[in-house]
């Protein structure tokens, strides 16, 4: 496994893990964390050496307003965090496909997918409806998505806008984390690009939607409306929860759950299928 970091555009850090299979990769996954998750949260890490296992190069990586360092007790930079928006994501996302390209990361040349988790799933859906020509990908796989960047009340988001912050608290840490009002002013200037149904239906490539159907977090119907806007069949993963029935942190020995399995086994399916692989 590498470490890495790049710059984004903006001058700030992502950071990243790359796993690297002992024979030659079938394909390239970049796998995104959602809202408080990072790229050491619970099954991330397992799910990117399983994949690894499998013969496909992993890149997890910290979006670069997630507030997370390599330090995974705290948010080490709520400073951040406070500036997270959807159009950072993109960004993000795009970045880390330009590092690829360029060499900066390892996977230049490989079949690519973007695989999100949660607000993950919501990122790599909008990136690859806004931008899937710089992207170069073979497919898109969302897992326990949301289906829209806002699911705030009218009068929750009005209060927001004239406090000109919101705050939440990181059941995780205890921190309670300030985010700015740009994220949702950045929505209502733009909604067209904040439209994550509008995005998935412009998208040109094949596309794998999961969704548990216990999710604690997002209600499995976020994964329906997704699959009707690509027109493909929703996979369901049944008794998960948003995290897969996973505890946080996971050793590699933690036991896999049965939704974790069937994530898993759909994720290697979906890529071996697009990539062209003999087996993955």
């Amino acid at each position: 496994m590498i470490r890495w970091s790049i710059l984004n555009d903006r001058g700030l850090e992502i950071l990243g893990n790359t796993h690297i299979p002992d024979s030659t990769p079938s394909a390239c996954v970049v796998l995104v964390h959602g809202f408080k998750g990072y790229k050491d949260y619970g099954f991330i890490p397992l799910m990117a050496h399983d994949l690894c296992r499998r013969g496909v190069m992993v890149h997890r990586l910290n979006l670069s307003t997630s507030g997370m360092s390599e330090r995974v007790e705290i948010f080490e930079r709520p400073d951040l965090f406070a500036l997270d928006t959807w159009a950072r994501h993109v960004e993000d996302i795009v970045r880390t496909c330009r590092a690829i390209d360029e060499g900066e990361i390892k996977g230049a040349g490989l079949d690519r997918f973007l695989l999100g988790h949660s607000r993950g799933g919501a990122s790599v859906l909008l990136s690859a409806g806004l931008h899937q020509g710089a992207l170069g990908l073979s497919g898109v796989i969302t897992l326990n998505a949301v289906d829209r960047c806002c699911r705030m009340s009218e009068k929750e988001q009005q209060e927001m806008l004239a406090r000109g912050y919101g705050v939440s608290k990181s059941a995780r840490t205890g921190q309670m984390l300030r985010i700015d009002a740009g994220w949702l002013g950045e929505q209502h200037a733009d909604p067209d690009r904040h439209d994550v149904l509008l995005a998935a239906s412009n998208i040109r490539v094949p596309v794998c939607v999961m969704h548990a159907d216990r999710d604690d977090a997002v209600d499995d119907q976020a994964g329906l409306a997704i699959a009707n806007a690509i027109g493909c069949a929703p996979v369901s993963l049944e008794g998960g929860n948003h995290v897969l029935n996973m505890p946080n942190p996971s050793e590699l020995d933690t036991p896999r759950s049965e939704p974790f399995l069937k994530a898993l086994d759909t994720i290697s399916r979906f890529i071996s299928k697009q990539s062209g692989a003999d087996s993955v």
